[in-house]
């Protein structure tokens, strides 16, 4: 019982804090810079995947070069 009237008092508090500190305007705000944010890191992971990709097809060509080579000296 004391947890649950506890839990209670915790959350009006929160209430009121939030509104006291701007409510809607706040949420606005925090949600404009996480949107940001996102699309910020959206541009990261699509160069980290073009990155990935060049990568991975330098090391092939040169791991199917090498075995090329091993073969024509093996023949």
């Amino acid at each position: 019982m004391i947890r649950f009237l506890l839990g209670v008092i915790i959350g009006i508090l929160i209430f009121f804090f939030f509104v006291y500190f701007g409510g809607g305007k706040t949420v606005k705000r925090i949600g404009e810079g996480l949107t940001d944010t996102g699309k910020k890191m959206e541009v990261l992971e699509e160069t980290i995947r073009k990155e990935k990709e060049d990568v991975g097809k330098g090391i092939q060509k040169k791991f199917f070069k090498e075995e090329k080579e091993i073969q024509k000296k093996s023949q």
